[in-house]
């Protein structure tokens, strides 16, 4: 392997209870008696899209609502958390980070998360310099996934072939992107994708298993 993607920011920081509870947040405000447990949350990451999840949820409660202006409000109350240093890096992933840096694997944080998002978390960790990613991608950046247009506009920008990248994903969109791509795929499943089905995966959870056992940890 020459090079890592990490592929959402729940890979690298288990952020879906933040995203939650800031979509319950969004709801609460704008008067609605929404409440999405963390069971529903969970029922609704098997796919991409924050603002098209709560466009679905209104279309099954048969009213009408602004879906952007409740995602623009859900995005804020989750900046705000992350600006306030609510988000913790994953235990594996500082692992797997830390490993790439210090053998000289590429590093790109492959996300089609909004740019203000992305930024917000990775500068709460210090900048994409200190988390040594060579490259961040977010939405517009490519069609969102589970396309694997992100992944192949990140090979293209490192000049990477797909069989020398190891892929980390924790949702069923971010897998099949990847795949997709040609990537090796191992899953890192957070609290709140755990329940999705990753039969299909290269591995799960252990990083060393795909990287050179003479240089692992």
């Amino acid at each position: 392997m020459k090079a890592v993607f990490i592929g959402s920011i729940s890979t690298l920081a288990d952020t879906s209870e933040l995203q939650r509870k800031a979509f319950n947040h969004a709801f609460a405000e704008a008067g609605l008696d929404w409440h999405w447990s963390s069971e529903d949350y969970r029922a609704r990451l098997s796919s991409s899209g924050g603002r098209d999840r709560i466009a679905a949820f209104a279309k099954e409660k048969g009213i009408e609502v602004d879906a952007e202006a409740l995602h623009a409000r859900k995005t804020e109350v989750f900046l705000e958390k992350l600006r306030g240093g609510a988000a913790v890096l994953r235990e594996q992933t500082q692992g797997l980070l830390e490993y790439a840096r210090q053998h000289d694997l590429k590093l790109a944080f492959v996300s089609g998360t909004a740019r203000e998002s992305l930024e917000a978390l990775v500068d709460s960790f210090g900048g994409a310099a200190a988390l040594g990613f060579d490259l961040v991608t977010a939405s517009g950046d490519a069609a969102p996934k589970p396309a694997p247009d992100l992944y192949l506009h990140a090979l293209d920008l490192l000049d990477l072939d797909a069989a020398d990248v190891l892929a980390i994903e924790d949702n069923r969109p971010g897998v099949d992107a990847a795949k997709a791509a040609g990537l090796t795929v191992l899953a890192y499943p957070n609290e709140n994708t755990a329940g999705h089905d990753f039969s299909d995966v290269d591995g799960i959870d252990r990083w060393s298993d795909y990287l050179p056992a003479e240089k692992a940890a």
